[in-house]
């Protein structure tokens, strides 16, 4: 059988470099040898390309905190002897050909578009959202706009931007207090913060400044957590929902997603059918609105106040570790981790027309 050719793609210079080294160790170490065959495309914090063997090496240096061992099929070429960069791997007799490409990076530059937009003027198929989707995801204000108008409850905003006065007590007063402070262009809650009190505004706003020129301040909505992944494109699914309850912060904060036992996952959600139907609308909903492929992770709170649904964000490359939320969903949904990834390997296949 002929092997898919992939370039698995991780690291990058946003805040969420390791969760990304992570993620792609476990993709490999998922799929299939005898289906695929695994060319790793590191990039690390100050923008450098390592492809084939210096990518598989540069993931076993940076690893956190976990067991390296293994790897699927890594190609020994010329390439990862020399050191070339991604637009090497698709031309010339003594390249490697990629059938597709596979981000498994979050946040800036690799979920953002901009590593999307290079690949679709290179040439080469990939999986996950389109530039244009994968853009407005990443923007938490433009998102809500999509989602505002494809009919979700979205919570009450402002936008500061950076080196431009603002008054606290105008937003206190459109916002009330707690306000959630977070960066407009960030993932896994990096920068984020809720501040119960208008003396903890300021720190936290210029925390959250370390990560972007634009920040959200939104109003608090006390109420119960969940996501729900979506899969597919032309007619997307969603898994089964996940109710999140932090343990170790008072939202999903990144210690709470990636600390062990910072945050406790039940799935399926303990909850109304009539709510679950709902989370699940919505989450395709925003994912069509959008203009998202493959696969997507929308996050929402049911309010405790007004028992209504309010849409947060939307991941278009969620993480991928074996404990990660879209796993767990599509393990609740019958499939294992190794048949989800060949689930959305098939997903991005079709779309591109490749056989």
């Amino acid at each position: 059988m002929k092997k898919i050719k992939l370039g698995l793609i991780f690291g990058g210079k946003s805040g969420e470099h390791e969760v990304s080294i992570k993620s792609a160790k476990e993709v490999m170490d998922n799929l299939d040898s005898r289906k695929y065959l695994v060319v790793p495309i590191a990039i690390t914090k100050a923008g450098h390309w390592f492809v084939g063997n210096k990518g598989h090496a540069y993931m076993r240096r940076n690893l956190p905190k976990a067991h390296v061992a293994g790897g699927v099929g890594i190609e020994r070429s010329s390439i990862a002897e020399k050191g070339a960069g991604l637009a090497k791997i698709s031309g010339g007799a003594d390249d490697l050909e990629l059938d597709l490409i596979f981000p498994m990076g979050h946040g800036t530059y690799i979920e953002d578009g901009k590593l999307q937009g290079m690949l679709e003027m290179l040439g080469l198929p990939y999986l996950f959202s389109g530039t244009l989707a994968s853009a407005l995801a990443m923007n938490k204000q433009k998102t809500k706009l999509v989602a505002k108008h494809a009919g979700l409850k979205i919570a009450k905003e402002v936008i500061i931007i950076k080196d431009k006065k603002y008054d606290l007590e105008k937003i206190i007063k459109k916002l009330g207090l707690p306000v959630v402070v977070k960066p407009v262009e960030a993932g896994s809650s990096v920068g984020t913060s809720i501040c119960k009190k208008k003396s903890e505004l300021n720190k936290a706003i210029a925390g959250a400044f370390l990560f972007g020129q634009e920040i959200l301040l939104e109003q608090f909505i006390k109420g119960r957590e969940f996501t729900v992944a979506v899969m597919g494109s032309r007619k997307p699914q969603a898994l089964p929902v996940i109710e999140i309850i932090p343990k170790t912060s008072a939202f999903f904060s990144y210690e709470a997603k990636y600390k062990s036992g910072g945050s406790e996952e039940i799935c399926p959600a303990d909850i109304p059918d009539e709510i679950r139907k709902k989370l699940q609308d919505y989450a395709i909903k925003i994912f069509q609105a959008l203009g998202c492929d493959d696969l997507a992770r929308a996050d929402f709170i049911w309010s405790e106040k007004d028992k209504k649904l309010y849409f947060l964000e939307i991941n278009t490359i969620p993480g991928m570790t074996s404990a990660s939320l879209a796993p767990k969903a599509a393990k609740a949904a019958g499939m294992t981790f190794e048949q989800f990834l060949d689930q959305l390997i098939a997903l991005a296949l079709e779309r591109h027309k490749i056989k």
